[in-house]
């Protein structure tokens, strides 16, 4: 191998040295998650020694304005220094191995975090949703609204409502006649506080529909509530460990039940406040 050809294959090797270094560098930085301007400020800084703002931003291609942002990271990393020359300040690359600097921060905050997570999964287990003590179903739509109604078949005790508006008109004339049936069959008891809204409403229903052989009269108590009195914003039922609710959007039925022991106790509560306001206001 002749000299040249010999200059020219170190040449070549080395090259490819460089870019090897070059790329374990930036895959190294990005597995720090450490921004890929880093890595070409650190690259060349290591290349080419020492240099000011103005020259560093020109040989690693980074903006200047963007190396001063990045420079308060990349002195807290480790991964550079500043020192004076020539009364001016410059920056250089530090020790590679100041890397272990970084690492054993990271490995600190990730036993931080491991020694908060208890309390963490202790606090949501508390309050989420997903709590298994808490169960939570949504329905949308007709026939989201009449598994709702069948749903309250399983009632055992007594069904509570709290009602402004009525449901018989979304539900239909059938439906309804089906399900009074099976609550007749079930011995079931309603107990419902009502708006003067959901009367007249209710009234011209049944007036419509004289000859439909619907729940007996007699298990249902109502009593009913003015808006002044005790404002009623959607409809409300409590039965066994189930509160559910239903509102209306833009035409839309939707609804929620919450499985929950001590919600519906709670719930319990607030219909007997409005029970006893309920006797005494006017229909």
């Amino acid at each position: 191998m002749s000299v040249y050809n010999c200059c020219a294959f170190s040449a070549q090797f080395s090259i490819i040295l460089l870019m090897d270094a070059d790329a374990i560098v930036r895959t190294y930085f990005a597995k720090l998650s450490l921004d890929p301007e880093i890595a070409d400020i650190y690259l060349a800084l290591h290349t080419n020694g020492p240099q000011s703002i103005s020259a560093l931003a020109r040989t690693s291609g980074v903006e200047r304005t963007k190396v001063y942002r990045l420079l308060d990271g990349l002195l807290a990393s480790g991964l550079v220094e500043v020192e004076a020359h020539d009364k001016r300040d410059v920056i250089k690359a530090a020790p590679i191995a100041n890397i272990r600097i970084l690492i054993a921060q990271r490995e600190q905050e990730l036993k931080s975090l491991r020694d908060d997570l208890d309390m963490l999964e202790h606090t949501l287990a508390r309050n989420s949703l997903s709590n298994p003590a808490m169960h939570v179903q949504t329905y949308h739509g007709i026939e989201g609204l009449r598994q709702m109604q069948w749903n309250q078949l399983r009632t055992t005790g007594e069904l509570l409502s709290i009602v402004n508006e009525p449901l018989q008109h979304a539900l239909g004339k059938q439906f309804v006649i089906r399900w009074s049936e099976a609550a007749n069959a079930n011995n079931l008891q309603l107990r419902q506080i009502t708006t003067p809204h959901f009367n007249t409403l209710d009234q011209q229903w049944h007036r419509r529909h004289r000859t439909a052989k619907l729940i007996a009269p007699e298990r249902i108590t109502r009593r009913t509530i003015t808006p002044a009195a005790f404002p009623v914003e959607f409809n409300t039922d409590i039965w066994n460990d189930t509160v559910a609710y239903y509102n209306w959007k833009d035409g839309e039925i939707y609804g929620i039940e919450l499985h929950n022991a001590a919600i519906a106790d709670a719930q319990r509560h607030y219909f007997a406040m409005a029970w006893d306001r309920a006797s005494q206001a006017k229909p």
